[in-house]
């Protein structure tokens, strides 16, 4: 049999489908595993690349096949739905993930090491305890509007939420403030819980340095810059800034014909988690100009003076994400002072 010079894998939970290809890229593999019997294939492979999608299960394969000396290349999902060939079976994809591997200018993700795995499974949690919470503000809320109070909002009040009962006209039932006090238990359960993620994720910043050096950037504090590390690692992913902006959906969409160019809102392609942060941190320095004296606040001022002000925060976030790489990249702190004059 020939050499296998490229291995398609279509992932799942407990079945992989596999397409190798030899040199002149014809098909001459074509087998099913269980994930077990997969690493015993792959450990046994004469080394060749290796390509699957960056989905659910991908970074452990990755860690495995690099283990045993293969290359790895991981493709997002929306590059490769266009080689899949006529109707749609586990095989098929496998084809077409071989297929896209070998196209020039084909784009991959980056392998995530253990330790930004770990980061990004604290994070994760910590966004499920903050949706739970809300969930249980709005489920007490809820609760009381059908007895004829309507609760303020914030977290002050749910905090002392039967200081407020006290306060108001009239009794409840004795079982409804039972339940209550379940319902707010559980909300300062949470409160606890995301804390206890909040330290973490604190601890890890204080002990990487990229995150130190992204935090000279305006806008960009803790949050922001573990999840630029967790996702971005050093940047080499990219090019240039303009490449990690337009990745992360801070761009124009273009929907262009006969010439004649269109640029519509942003693509919001990407991390829609890191674009939210980003879009946070630019929002936060937009709101507290200076006296011209901090960076930025010159170039601000004047896009401020034509352009509204969300437009002027994506802008922003346009232009932090740019710098973002260029720290990450460069191993550098940010200048300020190093910003050209227009930039200032």
């Amino acid at each position: 049999m020939s050499t296998i010079k490229v291995l398609g894998i279509d992932l799942g939970k407990s079945s992989f489908h596999l397409i190798g290809r030899n040199h002149r890229d014809q098909n001459i593999l074509r087998k099913k595993f269980s994930r077990p019997k997969l690493i015993e294939f792959i450990a046994q492979l004469p080394k060749c690349m290796i390509a699957f999608e960056a989905c659910g299960g991908a970074h452990w394969l990755a860690h495995q096949c690099l283990q045993y000396g293969h290359q790895v290349r991981l493709l997002p999902p929306q590059f490769v739905r266009p080689y899949v060939k006529g109707n749609k079976n586990d095989f098929i994809d496998a084809d077409a993930i071989a297929e896209a591997c070998g196209r020039p200018g084909m784009h991959f993700v980056p392998v995530k090491s253990e330790d930004a795995q770990m980061l990004a499974v604290c994070h994760r949690l910590r966004e499920g305890f903050i949706s739970e919470r809300t969930k249980v503000m709005c489920r007490i809320g809820a609760i009381l509007l059908e007895f004829g109070l309507a609760l303020p909002k914030g977290h002050a009040t749910m905090k002392g939420l039967f200081q407020w009962l006290s306060k108001q006209k009239g009794e409840l039932p004795t079982a409804l403030m039972l339940e209550l006090q379940v319902a707010q238990d559980h909300y300062k359960l949470l409160n606890e819980r995301i804390a206890a993620q909040d330290r973490k994720i604190l601890n890890s910043v204080k002990q990487d340095e990229r995150c130190q050096l992204l935090k000279t950037i305006p806008g960009v504090g803790d949050m922001i810059a573990s999840q630029l590390v967790m996702t971005v690692g050093s940047g080499q992913a990219f090019r240039q800034g303009r490449d990690m902006a337009a990745w992360l959906g801070l761009v124009p969409r273009q929907y262009s014909t006969g010439g004649k160019p269109k640029l519509l809102g942003i693509s919001k392609r990407g991390n829609k988690r890191l674009r939210c942060l980003m879009i946070h941190g630019a929002r936060a320095v937009l709101s507290r100009l200076g006296d011209g004296n901090r960076p930025f606040d010159a170039w601000l001022r004047t896009l401020r003076s034509s352009k509204p002000f969300n437009v002027a925060v994506v802008a922003l976030a346009n232009k932090l994400t740019r710098i973002a790489w260029a720290v990450l990249s460069k191993g550098q702190a940010f200048d300020g002072k190093a910003l050209q004059p227009g930039l200032q």
